[in-house]
């Protein structure tokens, strides 16, 4: 490590380049913090857009950003490609499984979680999640093959059911209910309508349980105006390869099973010596670090902290700048101060100038403004001028541009 870039000054170790990781590093840098950032990918991901590239309304490249491309806006940070395979938070050290050890002063924890099956007989072999690109590229992949296989008769049908009415659940099920609709009539002909279906089950009697329930009925009627079909109320008691079992005994046919349903901490941090609590998730003290290592910080879907937080972009970016600033406060002998979540609303997109929007004052909205709202805040958030420009290309075309633009499905 170049001496001249250690300089005396304490080291952070970041690991993670979710959206928690980058605030906590750009929040340090801007400080004079020195800080190695490491991540499994070269790259960081805008989870919230995956359902686009699942869809294939954007490319991967479109939602990912290099991390040595953040890292080298900032003097004082290094990029890793990665993985921890052991921490000793004694000795305040970290293996990696390039074979390679790092030591830190101050290590912010923000991995993320992974999906969780809940459980469920089947789900884990005969689903598929949607919390990466890889997932994202590997469900793209099997609609893909099943729309072929349909379209030259080696396949019967292309029936898609969606397990969770979460925000997640919602905007799948809508994007593909317009594939549906829009794209697969000019890109696969030979397909009859009653040969593909899209089906949401939810164990609420509603979808988005966040929202009002105004939204919620907003949210469910757009669905339903788009040919989703409704399963709520229903608990998911199997997958099986070709069908959801339902607990009463229901089977709904499905070609491509989607879960976006539950998640949890990775299986690593059980080894990581540190606490645990609910899903896994490593416990944290209101200032979100760990009480028996007071250097270890803890941000995103990670975090455990005394009072549950939603699983959110907007909470981990928080919590990322949150603990970023008690770290520097620490190095400088000052007390660490408690983590206070400012909720500026939450969102969610149905399709096209489809969205409902809740505000932390109370106020509602859907429809079209709610929509532009919505595209206007993930472009804002995306990292890089290229992938700005790409994505907001990419929305105005699959939505204002001519139908036959809107067949990518089969590129």
């Amino acid at each position: 490590m170049d001496q001249r870039w250690r300089s005396g000054r304490p080291h952070v170790v970041v690991l993670g380049a979710g959206f928690a990781g980058l605030n906590a590093t750009r929040e340090l840098a801007r400080g004079g913090a020195l800080v190695t950032l490491v991540d499994r990918n070269p790259y960081t991901t805008f989870q919230p857009l995956l359902y686009q590239v699942a869809t294939a309304g954007m490319s991967s490249g479109d939602i990912t950003y290099p991390t040595r491309a953040f890292a080298a806006a900032y003097p004082t940070v290094r990029a890793r490609r990665a993985a921890m395979t052991k921490l000793d938070p004694i000795e305040r050290r970290m293996d990696l499984d390039d074979g390679t050890s790092l030591d830190y002063d101050y290590l912010v924890l923000a991995t993320g979680v992974t999906t969780n099956w809940i459980g469920v007989r089947g789900a884990e072999e005969n689903s598929r999640p949607i919390y990466s690109v890889a997932d994202a590229v590997a469900l793209r992949g099997t609609l893909e093959r099943c729309l072929e296989e349909t379209a030259t008769g080696r396949r019967p049908s292309t029936h898609v059911v969606v397990i969770g009415g979460g925000a997640t659940g919602v905007e799948m099920a809508g994007t593909l209910a317009e594939l549906r609709r829009r794209t697969i009539p000019l890109t696969h002909p030979e397909i009859a309508p009653e040969q593909t279906s899209v089906t949401l089950v939810e164990r609420f009697d509603y979808v988005l349980a966040p929202y009002k329930p105004r939204l919620r009925a907003a949210a469910a009627h757009a669905l339903s105006r788009r040919g989703v079909h409704l399963r709520l109320g229903s608990t998911v008691a199997a997958v099986e390869p070709d069908a959801v079992v339902l607990a009463d005994g229901t089977r709904l046919p499905s070609d491509v099973t989607v879960w976006a349903l539950g998640v949890a901490a990775p299986k690593e941090a059980g080894h990581w010596g540190l606490p645990q609590g609910k899903g896994g998730r490593i416990a944290v003290s209101e200032a979100l670090n760990v009480r028996e290592h007071p250097e270890i910080f803890v941000a995103g879907d990670l975090a455990g902290p005394p009072d549950p937080l939603p699983q959110l972009a907007q909470p981990s970016i928080q919590m990322g700048k949150h603990a970023g600033r008690q770290i520097l406060a620490a190095a400088h002998g000052h007390p660490v101060a408690p983590f206070r979540y400012r909720d500026p609303g939450i969102m969610a997109t149905v399709g096209r100038a489809e969205a409902v929007l809740q505000l932390s004052n109370g106020w509602t909205f859907h429809g079209l403004l709610a929509w532009l709202a919505w595209i206007a805040l993930h472009i804002a958030y995306l990292l890089g001028g290229r992938n700005r420009t790409n994505v907001l290309i990419s929305f105005l075309w699959r939505y204002f541009g001519p139908r036959r633009s809107a067949a990518s499905v089969a590129e």
